[in-house]
């Protein structure tokens, strides 16, 4: 195979960002496949993290730190923490249970759904020039002046959303322990 007809240069940060890619799509699977409810979360987790990791190889801090503490660290939490208080098991599933036709119907809208953005993708990878991004692209500077100078209100706005929430919570959870 020659490899100068590639129209991307093999480098070693391609190699990375690729072994990082099929972990992320490998993990993604195992979210999908397990039918335990805790190890299908780890899966999650470790899809998170490789998720982070590619925001690194991309020069994105900020996003990648957001990711590694907002998501694994928060929602995950949060996850197992329901996860366990429900005490959900294995799914148990009856062996006479007649075909469904949501797994084939399934499995084909997804292979058509691959082919489009396949179409899209491979023709513009054929004739691609890599840009080149500003030195602060990413940075948590960057990111901070562009959320607190262009995006201000909708900040706002999710900090009162979440706010909401957070005295909703508390109020459900202070109504049950005194019933």
């Amino acid at each position: 195979m020659d490899l100068s007809k590639l129209p991307v240069k093999p480098t070693p940060e391609l190699g990375i960002f690729l072994l990082l890619a099929g972990i992320a799509m490998a993990s993604a699977v195992g979210v999908i496949f397990f039918r335990n409810a805790i190890r299908s979360a780890l899966c999650l987790v470790l899809n998170f993290f490789v998720l982070a990791f590619l925001y690194f190889t991309l020069n994105c801090e900020m996003l990648g730190i957001v990711q590694i503490v907002v998501y694994t660290g928060a929602i995950m939490v949060l996850f197992l923490f329901v996860i366990m208080l429900l005490n959900l098991g294995a799914i148990q599933t009856d062996k006479d249970e007649k075909l469904d036709i949501k797994l084939p119907v399934g499995i084909m809208l997804g292979l058509g759904l691959f082919s489009l953005i396949a179409s899209q993708i491979v023709p513009q990878m054929i004739k691609i020039q890599t840009p080149k991004a500003p030195d602060n692209f990413g940075s948590p500077q960057a990111v901070g002046n562009t959320l607190f100078s262009n995006y201000l209100y909708p900040f706002e706005i999710a900090s009162i959303l979440l706010l909401v929430g957070i005295v909703g919570s508390i109020l459900l959870a202070k109504r049950r322990l005194n019933p």
